[in-house]
């Protein structure tokens, strides 16, 4: 997974990672066991960044942030105009 950004930075590389021997696979923060949904669960469930970042110590700042982030832009790449 790579993002073709204007910037030319890997965040989807460099912050997430799917590997069939770490969660059967499952797409994870690099680094980490935690799954790239449990982000979005909690955003979801009304829970705070602080609140996710505090249950999953694993888990940086910037890279939680990334990842939002990779989510936000794809979301208005792909948007309908108008």
């Amino acid at each position: 997974m790579i993002d073709r950004s204007p910037t030319g930075v890997l965040m989807e590389v460099q912050y997430m990672r799917r590997d069939q021997e770490i969660m059967s696979g499952t797409l994870c923060l690099k680094g980490t066991r935690v799954p790239v949904q449990s982000l979005f669960d909690y955003l979801e469930g009304s829970s705070s960044l602080e609140e996710f970042l505090k249950d999953f110590p694993t888990v940086s700042r910037e890279a939680a942030v990334a990842v939002l982030e990779v989510a936000k832009e794809r979301l208005f790449a792909h948007a309908p105009a108008g």
